[in-house]
């Protein structure tokens, strides 16, 4: 089994992703909730190839100690969050309140 055919595990542990989860109004926590749901059910080579979540490389910031490169993807239709993978996790860290946000620019 290649890396691209293996599941995607969720990370949801970062207590800034969490604080940003729980403060959605519930129509968009719920949304998010979908969403993770349904990356739960890929393999990284669908989730690369999705065009619903959008998956791209922020180049613009930083990316974590150890992380080779930060992402954004599209959690629900108005937000987008930062992740990165680490083996086969997917470890968030935020939800921007904004898109441009998610990209460390205001």
């Amino acid at each position: 089994m290649g890396a691209n055919d293996s599941p995607v595990r969720l990370d949801l542990n970062s207590t800034v992703f969490q604080k940003h989860l729980f403060g959605l109004q519930k129509p968009e926590r719920n949304a998010a909730i979908d969403t993770l749901r349904m990356i739960r059910q890929l393999t990284w080579g669908q989730l690369y190839r999705d065009n619903g979540l959008k998956w791209e490389k922020i180049v613009s910031v930083k990316p974590p100690q150890g992380a080779d490169a930060l992402y954004a993807l599209r959690i629900t239709q108005a937000r987008r969050c930062t992740a990165y993978r680490d083996g086969d996790f997917m470890r968030f860290l935020t939800i921007a309140p904004d898109h441009d946000g998610t990209y460390g620019r205001k």
